[in-house]
């Protein structure tokens, strides 16, 4: 079943690679639109329509500035996101953990043979 034109929180907001792209863009500073149209080589309304969607969720906020408008990101708001993904955190732990080992084994086996001496 396809996605709704308009979401209703950060999750489904953000599963939008073009938004992804917005939200990174606007992690470092506040951009107009024709900044982000620039940056991201996306025409003016897509960028729009996707800065619309990241409004309703509060992800950006946009400051009026005579005839400019500036966006900015609410970072604060992609906290229920980064909650969630830190629940698999103990998993990608344990599998760096894992890699770690067996990288150290191998390592320790290709180094064995060439320290020995043969007598």
């Amino acid at each position: 079943m396809p996605r709704s034109p308009t979401t209703t929180d950060a999750f489904n907001a953000i599963a939008e690679k073009r938004r992804r792209d917005i939200i990174h863009q606007l992690a470092g500073k506040e951009c107009s639109v024709n900044d982000l149209v620039e940056s991201l080589g996306v025409a003016q309304p897509q960028i729009s329509k996707h800065l619309r969607v990241l409004r309703e969720v509060k992800l950006v906020s946009v400051r009026r500035e005579g005839k400019h408008r500036w966006y900015s990101l609410n970072a604060k708001q992609l906290k229920p996101v980064y909650d969630w993904v830190q629940t698999f955190e103990r998993f990608w732990d344990h599998q760096l953990a894992n890699i770690k080992v067996i990288a150290e084994a191998k390592a320790a086996a290709q180094k064995k043979p060439h320290n020995q001496k043969e007598g």
